[in-house]
């Protein structure tokens, strides 16, 4: 962490508050934990695991779908400004489920308000703030603050799992909206500042100048619908959902795949922690790299990593094998998400950041459903997944050529531009 003086540089605990806001936020809670509540829920409601279930899928549609609209509302008021009140809505509606009854329909109901609440509070709102507070240390600074959601896949459904043992799933989501209202909120409230012009400092902490000579200024870029007329947006749109439906549809069968191969449920969870392992590692390492290399060559590095994963558990007769599949693509699900939000800063610029990153994330979340059904179709009509993780790697290898085939950046850093003095910004201002 770079300092200022004797003092470390305030960004840095906008990083952490971020950090601390997707990992003890409703998303890791209600996404992520979702299958130690299923069947509690199911006893509960009397009820099979399909319409249970549909609950997540109201959820996660919402979610999607409501991502764009949080991005505008980002853009034209702040990430701040929306950040903070679905924090407290998302707090407020798992208090709530204290009050539900047996009936289905306010699981339906709680669901539903929990998929708008987590709109505001995912990783487009966050990722915003962090790209106006750094700019050459961008993807460290993104990478850290993802670390909290992955930190929070992990830790979080084992903390549920107790809890429900112990209070029950009611009593479960009531302790996660208070702490969420109680540490979440008041850090949130307290640390993460909008800017870093807000409090008198410039993006990292530099002092060769003003906002304008470090060239991060959330006015600059493309709006949404200029980018969205670019080739850019749709080369990137394009990768992201071929890559997104193979790396989930892994990620959500991977204990199943390492189950059919003879392997015990202690054995297939260990596949699982190194797919996490993978991710956590992937998050770190990619946000290094993007900082110092061109980030769409870091990202088919990356991916290419991770598709040599999907070709390997495709053909992998031995556990060693498998385990070594999940790590690779773990680096991958790892990477995406930090990688998404750092092309979107340097090819459209922070003007319109939050609708442009949203339509991305939208394609990025539906795909990713879409790819885990068909996993499980292919499974359901074949009894095995050798054709479905075969697709999977063509479409990993097709997402890796889409983004190599991605130019220069449009808004590079401050320090990209003293470094390469014809880049394609340069020449445009000529």
């Amino acid at each position: 962490m770079k300092t200022v003086g004797s003092r470390i540089f305030f960004g840095w605990w906008v990083v952490l508050s971020s950090a601390l806001g997707l990992f003890l936020g409703p998303i890791p809670i209600v996404l992520f934990s979702f299958g130690v509540f299923l069947q509690p829920l199911i006893r509960e409601f009397r009820s099979n695991r399909g319409h249970v279930s549909f609950a997540i899928t109201l959820y996660s549609v919402i979610l999607a779908l409501g991502l764009p609209v949080a991005g505008r509302l980002s853009d034209r008021f702040g990430p701040r400004k929306v950040i903070l009140p679905a924090t407290f809505m998302a707090g407020s509606v798992l208090l709530s489920a204290c009050c539900c009854s047996g009936h289905i329909w306010q699981l339906y109901l709680l669901y539903s308000a929990l998929g708008v609440a987590s709109c505001g509070v995912a990783a487009v709102s966050y990722s915003h703030i962090i790209s106006q507070w750094f700019d050459h240390r961008r993807g460290v600074a993104l990478g850290m603050m993802m670390a909290g959601l992955g930190f929070g896949g992990l830790v979080l459904p084992a903390a549920a799992q107790y809890l429900i043992a112990e209070f029950g799933w009611r009593m479960t989501f009531g302790v996660a909206g208070a702490a969420i209202l109680t540490i979440t909120l008041p850090v949130l409230t307290v640390f993460l500042k909008q800017s870093p012009a807000e409090i008198g400092l410039v993006p990292d902490g530099s002092a060769e100048g003003t906002l304008a000579s470090v060239g991060v200024d959330r006015h600059t870029g493309l709006s949404s619908s200029e980018a969205w007329r670019t080739p850019g947006f749709w080369q990137l749109f394009c990768a992201v959902i071929l890559v997104s439906a193979s790396f989930q549809a892994c990620f959500a069968h991977i204990t199943a795949i390492l189950a059919d191969r003879g392997a015990s449920p202690q054995i297939a969870a260990i596949g699982t922690s190194l797919l996490g392992g993978g991710l956590l590692i992937g998050r770190a390492a990619s946000g290094y790299l993007i900082d110092r290399y061109c980030a769409p060559r870091v990202a088919a590095l990356v991916f290419s990593c991770a598709a040599v994963g999907i070709g390997l558990l495709r053909i992998a007769a031995s556990q060693g094998a498998a385990f070594a599949a999940a790590f690779l693509i773990g680096l991958g699900v790892g990477a995406e998400v930090d990688i998404m939000a750092y092309l979107t800063s340097r090819y459209f610029g922070l003007r319109s950041f939050g609708a442009i990153y949203g339509s991305i994330f939208t394609g990025f979340s539906l795909s990713g459903g879409f790819g885990q059904y068909l996993m499980g179709a292919v499974f359901d009509a074949t009894g095995s997944y050798s054709s479905a993780l075969s697709l999977f790697l063509l479409t990993t290898v097709a997402g890796v050529a889409i983004m190599l085939c991605l130019g220069p950046y449009r808004y590079e850093g401050a320090r990209m531009r003293r470094q390469a003095p014809y880049s394609s910004q340069a020449l445009e201002a000529q």
